[in-house]
């Protein structure tokens, strides 16, 4: 279609003297407001913004990026977000994401209003402001009218009682005040919430290293029998320490790597009072950091009201390597592992392998090679997935040889024996990892994914929960087997929260859209669920359904046919 070129129309400029018109829409900017004959809908701001956006760009391709610095700047939101708005302004403009006439979404790259945009007079055979000029009304209709008015009145009272008498909306889901697996807190059990510590002055390369001091005190801590460890957010402890009951305390820091010297400050506080416990400093050299590691657990232990065995000692103290440039190594490999893609992949593979090299009984580098080749298997990323596979449990099973007395290499075991379907094997490595590490948040969360895929997502929402509760500030994939669990369980309006939390955190989640799209399709909203559709394709050109399903460790028989007959019914 052909636009009109005219100037550009700020968001906040009147359109009532300088009529805009897309399609046979006329827009209204400052009433928020589109009419087209007698219908007048009303938009959101977001919405309005983005439709003048495109309607100043139009016929081009305005990248998301563009639109969400317009339409939100200077704020940091999930890419979701303007899926939302885009969801609600083609529902407004009775447009269709499989066919549409208004906004058309060009893959990876982002939208273009394909309608015709206008300024000034409206287009041939439509009326300005959507209205013809009205009939004077007889005098002799007047008691019809008001018998009119009389009945919409009382319809509208009736109205409002049924709205006022409606069952309250559902709220996102409570995290439960007692767990399982032996993690209800009890007045002798004390809890113990690790902020992320802060990094002053970093320099190039120093995030993955100190964020990974604090990490590995959260595991430290998690080793000893009788304490409840957390991992928080800087700033969030003292909103989730209500959720424990007393002892409960929260540890915070501070960190700098500076050269060869690393700079510690840490302070462990009463998390009911604020009452001051125990702080220290210390400044050590970068090449004593696993000594200044033991110690620091040590002091923290000794302050804690909790008795701690010389097997435990033992035990924490036994870190994976002592080697420090393996461990800068493996430190990195796991940075790049956050970012779920191929190249990422192997960039970590291939520091994991420089890690091993440089001490080959590295158990803990073992199990993320072993992560590389489950991630190539589970994503498709290999050519010969089932090689992948094998290659990923070979890898896992040489960590828990080399270290079975390590939570994460039955946890890397647990999640291969996952992609193989091999459930019950699973599970059980899982119990060897919670035996180890009874606060192993991971460890709940795949165990929850492992029972939706098994047909018992009602007791997936329970572990999730736990694992939530013990990792508040968790990923993409805690929300991801959460919304798979409310989907399953017939609940829409619990998986779209969670589904849309997941997506939130990573937009590229090909799994989460997928269970999106057929969570709003099952819905019936169909217009949202083909969008969604929309995005897999942007995410996966080639997207094979069949393929997908086929390496998908979904077992029950149930479930996998509700999930292929959804699929089937959108056109996936």
């Amino acid at each position: 279609m052909t636009n009109d070129a005219a100037p550009p129309l700020d968001a906040g400029e009147s359109t009532l003297g300088h009529a805009l018109w897309i399609g046979d829409w006329q827009v209204i900017g400052d009433l928020n407001q589109i009419v087209r004959g007698e219908q007048t809908v009303h938009l959101e701001p977001k919405s309005m913004a983005v439709l003048l956006y495109l309607a100043d760009h139009p016929a081009e391709v305005v990248g998301r990026d563009a639109l969400m610095d317009s339409v939100w700047p200077g704020v940091v939101v999930g890419d979701n977000a303007l899926n939302q708005v885009v969801i609600k302004l083609r529902r407004a403009l009775g447009d269709s994401a499989r066919d549409p006439t208004y906004l058309q979404a060009v893959a990876k790259k982002g939208y273009r209003l394909i309608a015709s945009v206008r300024r000034g007079e409206a287009p041939d055979g439509i009326h300005p402001a959507g209205r013809s000029e009205p009939a004077p009304q007889s005098t002799e209709r007047r008691p019809v009218t008001r018998l009119v008015v009389l009945v919409f009145g009382v319809l509208l009272l009736a109205l409002g009682w049924v709205w006022a008498s409606r069952p309250a909306p559902r709220r996102p889901p409570r995290l439960p005040e007692s767990g399982l697996y032996g993690m209800a807190p009890r007045a002798t059990t004390p809890a113990v919430l690790v902020e992320t510590f802060e990094v002053v002055g970093a320099a190039p390369g120093q995030g993955p290293l100190t964020h990974a001091i604090a990490a590995d005190l959260v595991s430290d801590l998690s080793k000893v029998a009788g304490l409840q460890v957390v991992a928080a957010t800087r700033g969030s402890a003292l909103a989730l320490a209500g959720t424990f009951a007393p002892p409960r305390y929260r540890l915070s820091g501070t960190v700098q790597e500076e050269g060869d010297r690393l700079r510690l400050n840490l302070l462990l506080a009463d998390a009911e009072s604020g009452r001051q416990l125990w702080s220290e400093r210390f400044d050590r050299q970068l090449a004593d950091m696993f000594e200044l590691q033991d110690e620091l657990v040590a002091r923290v232990l000794e302050v804690l009201p909790v008795k701690v065995t010389e097997a435990e000692t033992l035990r924490v103290a036994k870190r994976s390597t002592r080697n420090l440039r393996a461990y800068q190594k493996f430190v990195q490999a796991q940075s790049a592992m956050l970012v779920r893609r191929a190249a990422q992949s192997d960039a970590a593979r291939a520091l994991y392998w420089e890690a091993i090299a440089l001490d080959p009984a590295f158990a803990r580098a073992y199990a993320g090679l072993a992560m590389t080749y489950a991630f190539a298997y589970q994503l498709g990323w290999k050519a010969d997935g089932v090689d992948a596979l094998a290659r990923a449990a070979e890898f896992a099973e040489t960590a828990s040889r080399m270290r079975p007395d390590m939570p994460e290499a039955h946890w890397v075991l647990a999640f291969v024996s996952t992609q193989r379907r091999r459930h019950e094997d699973a599970l059980h490595h899982l119990d060897d990892a919670l035996r180890l590490n009874a606060s192993y948040a991971d460890a709940y969360a795949l165990r929850a994914g492992i029972l939706t895929y098994i047909g018992q997502p009602r007791q997936s929402v329970e572990q999730l929960q736990l694992a939530l509760r013990l990792n508040p500030d968790a990923g993409s994939l805690y929300f991801l087997v959460l919304g798979r669990a409310y989907f399953f369980l017939g609940d829409t309006e619990q998986a779209a929260f969670a589904l849309a939390r997941a997506l939130d955190r990573n937009p590229e989640n090909l799994e989460a859209r997928i269970y999106l799209a057929a969570n709003l399709w099952q819905a019936g909203d169909h217009d949202a669920g083909l969008w969604q559709i929309d995005e897999i394709h942007t995410l996966e050109s080639k997207f094979d359904p069949a393929a997908w399903l086929d390496s998908y460790p979904l077992t029950d028989v149930d479930e996998r046919e509700r999930l292929r007959s959804l699929m089937s019914a959108m056109g996936l």
